[in-house]
């Protein structure tokens, strides 16, 4: 009820807007529906950034019970986690705030000190710029930000972690101590991309859709000349299966120009172009999504470079 008890005098007025906004939403759920995709948004019609704020998302959230001496250990993994993941994905330029104490919170403030001073300290002790947000923690905790900037500068929040003294004892949640008495642990709540949805947006517009092979949907494309290199073709195409590589083929009857043009524009990382010469020599030629032609290759120095690849994050 802790949730309720804080926000209840706003929530007659949320409710009103949900009414209106799904009134208003009505005409476009129902012609998503019929198509066979349920959506629940307040986002204008027309509005170019929709996928960044919807109402209804999936977050990967989670809660860590530990003791308040674990506490810059959890810390300090999960900072560790999350810039792993963020380069990973191709971020490099993390944005950091400490939010502390807002004006209506639970807990006295000794508690909110222990909590905000072992936030400051993990982020010290791994020598990590940041900036302070007076007023701006949750109400039960403050929290670390990690913010990403995307390629035309502007700034997501997705990342926090969050110290919470208060909610495991309202919970009723106790562990045994080494000194055989019964204690209250300390609850962190974690989110790194935070909403999912949100951070394929984002994701989507950081690589402006040129994703990289080990996150490309489809990492190759096999195209054959004519319909007599078919057979090879799919050959290729079921051992580039076989070794786990995202691979789709075309073997429709139209112009190879038309063919590598229109796969281009997909933006998939890989082209193989099976002709008469690589008939003969049982071999492949390679063109990558920036127009770059890698020359005749066997299936396997193509596939070793896929991997390769693939395990750099490239």
């Amino acid at each position: 009820m802790l949730h309720w008890d804080l926000y209840s005098t706003i929530a007659l007025r949320l409710a009103l807007a949900l009414f209106v906004g799904s009134v208003l939403g009505l005409n476009r759920w129902l012609h998503h529906k019929s198509a066979g995709i349920r959506t629940h948004s307040l986002v204008a019609i027309g509005s170019a950034t929709a996928v960044m704020l919807i109402s209804d998302f999936v977050q990967d959230d989670a809660h860590i019970f530990c003791t308040e001496a674990q506490i810059q250990d959890e810390v300090s993994t999960f900072i560790d986690m999350l810039f792993a993941v963020y380069k990973d994905f191709g971020f490099e330029d993390v944005i950091i705030k400490l939010s502390t104490r807002p004006e209506n919170r639970v807990g006295d403030d000794s508690v909110w000190d222990k909590a905000e001073n072992a936030l400051e300290l993990a982020l010290n002790n791994k020598n990590l710029k940041w900036d302070l947000q007076p007023g701006e923690g949750a109400f039960y905790g403050p929290k670390i930000e990690f913010s990403l900037k995307d390629c035309i500068g502007r700034v997501w929040q997705c990342g926090t972690i969050q110290v919470d003294f208060s909610m495991p004892g309202r919970l009723g949640a106790t562990f045994i101590a080494e000194d055989g008495s019964k204690q209250a642990p300390v609850m962190l709540h974690r989110a790194i991309l935070g909403s999912l949805e949100r951070f394929i947006g984002i994701l989507i517009e950081q690589h402006a859709g040129t994703f990289p092979v080990w996150l490309s949907p489809i990492q190759v494309m096999v195209l054959d000349i004519a319909d007599r290199h078919a057979e090879y073709a799919s050959e290729i195409f079921n051992e580039l299966e076989k070794q786990g590589i995202r691979v789709k083929i075309d073997l429709r009857n139209e112009k190879i120009g038309f063919k590598i043009r229109e796969h281009s524009m997909q933006r998939i990382p890989y082209l193989v172009i099976i002709g008469d010469k690589e008939l003969e020599e049982k071999r492949i030629t390679v063109r990558t999504q920036k127009g770059e032609d890698l020359g005749s290759l066997s299936v396997t120095e193509f596939t070793e470079r896929l991997k390769q690849e693939i395990a750099d994050r490239k």
